[in-house]
Parts: C-alpha cells; sequence; structure tokens
C-alpha cells in the first residue's frame, strides 16, 4: 500500500529580493523558493502558523509533500533547507526541492508487525521490544511505502529481528549498510527476576565456598 503523500498549499510570491520577503513576514507568511526538477525557481510564500506547525510535528525534511500552488501544476518536494532567526528560532525561509516520480529520497517508514499470535515466544509470556518504531529507508519518490511488516510468526523468546530479516517493498533500500536491530522478543519480566535471583544465588554460594 502506497503512502499518502500529505498537501502543503502555498502561494506565488510576487517580487523578488529582501524586500518582497520582509513583506511576506509583515503579513505573517514565510517567504520560500522551489527549485529543480527541470523548471525554473518558483519563489512562494506560505502561512507561518501552518509551516510552524509542520515543522514542530518533527521529520519536516524527510517528508514528502504535495506542493498545491494556485496557478501551477501540483508538484512533490522535499524540503532541504529551512532558515531560521538566529534570535527567535522560527521560520523565515524554505527551500523546497521538486522531485520526479522516478526521483529516490531518503524517508522514515514506519514499521506494523504481524502474527503476533503465531509467535510461541508472545504466548509463553514474553514481550515484543520496538528498537525502531520507524525505519530511514530509500525509496522511489513515486511509489512510497506506507510502512513495512515484520512477520512475528515463529519467534520465541530471545529473538532479535534484524532488518534483513524483512521482506521490503520494490525499490526500497535500508541507507546505512549495517544490519540494524528492529525489535526483538525479551523474556518475562517475572522470568527476568527470577533468573537474577539465581545468579544471585550462585555469586552467594560461590563466596560462601
Amino acid at each position: 500500500m502506497a503512502r499518502e503523500v500529505p498537501d502543503f498549499h502555498a502561494t506565488v510570491r510576487t517580487g523578488t529580493g529582501k524586500g518582497a520577503a520582509r513583506q511576506a513576514r509583515r503579513d505573517g507568511l514565510v517567504p520560500g523558493i522551489v527549485y529543480g526538477g527541470g523548471k525554473d525557481p518558483l519563489p512562494i510564500n506560505m502561512p507561518f502558523n501552518v509551516l510552524l506547525k509542520s515543522l514542530k510535528q518533527g521529520r519536516f525534511l524527510s517528508t514528502l509533500f504535495n506542493l498545491k500552488v494556485e496557478g501551477e501544476d501540483d508538484v512533490r518536494v522535499i524540503c532541504r533547507s529551512v532558515q531560521r532567526d538566529v534570535v527567535k528560532d522560527l521560520p523565515t525561509h524554505v527551500d523546497f526541492l521538486r522531485l520526479k516520480r522516478d526521483s529516490r529520497i531518503n524517508l522514515f517508514i514506519h514499521v506494523t508487525f504481524e502474527n503476533e499470535d503465531k509467535a510461541p515466544g508472545l504466548k509463553k509470556g514474553g514481550v515484543l521490544v520496538t528498537v525502531r518504531p520507524e525505519v530511514e529507508l530509500s525509496v522511489i519518490a513515486g511509489d512510497i511505502p506506507d510502512h513495512i511488516t515484520v512477520d512475528l510468526t515463529g519467534r520465541q523468546v530471545g529473538d532479535v529481528i534484524h532488518i534483513s530479516d524483512v521482506t521490503l517493498p520494490a525499490g526500497a533500500k535500508p541507507t546505512v549498510d549495517r544490519d540494524f536491530v528492529i525489535a526483538n522478543i525479551s523474556a518475562p519480566s517475572g522470568l527476568r527476576s527470577s533468573g537474577a535471583d539465581e545468579e544471585e544465588d550462585a555469586e552467594e554460594a560461590t563466596e560462601e565456598a
């Protein structure tokens, strides 16, 4: 299932230079530029409050947006730079890069788990510990997966699930070479406690001996 790309609304900025940018900020807007994709740069303005809300949600620099500008064709973009006021730390300018459908980009993709009822380790009381709820993948802009799925069938207590254990969607690949951990199935808390007690008893017996 392909991920739904969120819309981001902006307007064309009339005029260029510092004067037009300052006027935009006085009007409660943040100036920006859209470039790349074989087209001329497009100066835009976006509502300050909307942009600030998106920034606070996180992952703004790694989120693909469907940019909607009146009078222009919709285009998929990714943010390449956010300039901020050095004192207030508020956004003052944003750069967006146009993407073609076959462009490759890095995005964080949500991890889901299935077949928990078929995992013996969980049936015995084990606990699924999610190390990475999201995984950064290199994906194709025109075919971004909504999530990746980890199959827990047959998983036992102590099992560790790596990225190499997951079947990734076509065209997607990890952004790092190492075989990192996504999740593991840990022992039940009671079992861990009893195991610790046994270790302590063994240490005391050794000391007494």
